[in-house]
């Protein structure tokens, strides 16, 4: 099981705002597509809902969904944007473009990145986050993906985009790790 500082405390996921690629269903994967007009007011909901609720830091993606999105909130709490370029999206190769309900997410899709190599870039950007503080993640759904398996959270639906989630730690020795909304 992989281990990091992030994971002794709580922290904030936050999926990026709706692109004309989410609205249309396709796969966007490292395709770096930018915030449709739905994702910039989502972007800033998402703020007004996270104002106040203490965040210390936040770490984003490189990809540009998720960097505006983070840009937006970070100038309601006044905060800087941490870039970690191992929270992008897994590539999907000759996936993207494509219906979402084409792929599968267990095989390595040509041109693209298998889910054991994503999953340890994925950790190696988390890593990357110190503990202290309640620090916010700005990335994809399948970042969101990856932190529910570590964690034994099952997921059954598509993340919502710019829904902030919190993960929380266990309470008890015997309890597990939790995810829900604000």
């Amino acid at each position: 099981m992989f281990s990091s500082p992030l994971f002794q405390a709580p922290f904030i996921f936050l999926r990026h705002g709706e692109t004309e690629t989410n609205r249309l269903g396709l796969t966007a994967g490292m395709t770096d597509v930018i915030l449709n007009e739905t994702g910039k007011q989502q972007a800033r909901a998402a703020a007004a809902v996270l104002a106040g609720r203490g965040v210390s830091a936040i770490y984003s993606s490189p990809l540009q969904r998720a960097l505006v999105t983070a840009h937006c909130v970070a100038e309601t709490l006044h905060l800087p944007v941490i870039t970690i370029p191992e929270l992008a999206e897994r590539n999907w190769g000759a996936q993207e473009g494509q219906p979402r309900g084409t792929r599968d997410r267990a095989e390595t899709p040509h041109g693209g990145e298998g889910l054991e190599d994503f999953t340890q870039r994925t950790f190696a950007g988390l890593a990357k986050i110190p503990a202290g503080g309640l620090p916010l993640i700005v990335a994809h759904s399948g970042t969101f993906r990856v932190l529910c398996a570590h964690f034994a959270i099952e997921v059954d639906t598509q993340l919502e985009n710019c829904c902030p989630m919190r993960f929380s730690p266990p309470r008890t020795p015997d309890a597990r790790w939790t995810v829900a909304p604000l």
